[in-house]
């Protein structure tokens, strides 16, 4: 497992990646929520309320930074997080 700090303008997130057999786990976790890779579940993060983002085709940090959002919770639309967003940009709002 890598934990690495991710600085970004508002501050620092905290990513993790994990590597599985076809491709990493990461989530970068930001002080009001975090953005997660396609293995992980929206429909839980609603359940729970999180503040969640969900990008795809990701492989390193760099790239959910780039990437846009495909699905984001609807605790994060209230915060102003839509899908199209890149991740850097939904993290600076979870900041």
């Amino acid at each position: 497992m890598l934990i690495e700090q991710v600085t970004l303008e508002n501050g620092c997130a905290l990513g993790l990646k994990l590597d599985m057999e076809w491709a990493p786990l990461l989530v970068i976790r930001a002080k009001k929520g975090f953005i997660m890779c396609g293995y992980l579940n929206m429909d839980v993060a609603n359940k729970l309320g999180d503040v969640a983002v969900r990008v795809t085709g990701v492989k390193s940090f760099e790239d959910v930074l780039n990437a846009k959002a495909v699905d984001v919770s609807e605790a994060a639309k209230k915060l102003g997080i839509t899908a199209g967003m890149t991740g850097k940009e939904a993290l600076e709002i979870m900041l």
